[in-house]
């Protein structure tokens, strides 16, 4: 089986610098590919220079994580593609128990490792944990981390099993059932672009798992930090982007119901003397409303599967019943 492993960089030479040393010693027999967004400082030259078994993929523009990707992948020959962000360090055997679940089971199209906090590697990071998944709202959360709540790694969750979403942070997909879903949604930029594919796959009736052998350490935030505002704005938009095309039931009472909540997130971020976050909000339900014509004309386009969620709320769960783990769910 021929892997490739792409790592989408923008203005990223420093951590290229830092990072592709342990990708490349623990990666053996894989084409590793780095495709440049249209960089403006001097990282392509220095992958060039530095690591001359690296392959250059140089898009014209910079099209964010979704069509970054898009344009790099279409260039790729190989039969599964290894979506690898550039602040991550992977360890030994990283790849091998990953190649053998694509191996041993053709209905699993996505892959995901467990992702460790490179900061403090006794837990897990934020952005994939253990492994995604869904409620009833289409709020996301995973194993290991529920909103800001994030869990040391006790081996609690090393079992491998079927997830509904896997981190964009180090993402492994079939090439061909990436080709048959068209890739990502170039409207989302970045951010929940994963999600919005996963739950596409599950549409089409394929399942994304988590493999706990395979182990990876992500920095998180070194392109856009947690507390930006740019990021919230994404977040929101792409969430309701997400739920509006892929959800099955009465969208009319799902959309009501997240657009109360959002409201109930901008009058916190209020409270907590953050204002730009409460306008980014606001902005992500403009955006939203100006597409969801497009978004709707998909939704009847697909066939939307059952129990795709959690069936509580993660809200409820977390703040009235503080359930603050997902083994307590």
């Amino acid at each position: 089986m021929k892997l490739a492993i792409v790592i989408l960089n923008w203005n990223g030479k420093a951590l290229l610098k830092q990072f592709l040393p342990s990708v490349i010693a623990f990666s053996h027999d894989v084409d590793i590919y780095v495709a440049d967004n249209a960089s403006i400082d001097d990282s392509v030259e220095f992958v060039k220079t530095n690591f001359p078994s690296i392959k250059i993929i140089q898009n014209k523009e910079n099209g964010g994580y979704t069509k970054g990707y898009n344009d790099a992948l279409s260039q790729i020959n190989t039969d599964v593609f290894c979506l690898l962000n550039s602040d991550v360090e992977v360890t030994q055997n990283w790849l091998q128990p990953v190649i053998k679940e694509f191996k041993n089971h053709p209905e699993t199209a996505i892959v995901q490792p467990k992702i460790l906090d490179y900061n403090k590697k006794s837990h897990f990071e934020y952005a994939g944990a253990a492994g995604g998944f869904i409620d009833k709202f289409g709020y996301p959360f995973c194993r290991g981390r529920i909103f800001n709540t994030v869990e040391p790694d006790r081996g609690q969750y090393d079992t491998n099993t079927s997830i509904f979403w896997a981190s964009g942070a180090c993402f492994f997909i079939r090439k061909s059932v990436f080709n048959e879903l068209n890739g990502f949604d170039e409207s989302f930029f970045a951010h929940m672009e994963e999600i919005d594919l996963c739950w596409r796959a599950f549409n089409l009736g394929y399942t994304t798992k988590y493999i706990g052998e395979s182990t990876i350490y992500h920095v998180g935030g070194a392109t856009l930090k947690t507390n930006s505002p740019r990021k919230t704005y994404l977040n929101f938009r792409n969430s309701l982007y997400t739920l509006v095309k892929n959800a099955k039931g009465n969208i009319f009472i799902l959309v009501v119901c997240r657009l109360l909540l959002d409201g109930f997130a901008g009058l916190k971020f209020l409270l907590e003397l953050k204002p730009s976050h409460t306008l980014a909000i606001l902005q992500a339900h403009l955006a939203f409303y100006r597409m969801l014509k497009t978004l709707l004309k998909f939704r009847k386009s697909v066939i939307k599967r059952e129990n795709y969620y959690e069936k509580s709320s993660i809200l409820t769960s977390y703040y009235l019943k503080q359930c603050k783990t997902f083994n307590c769910l």
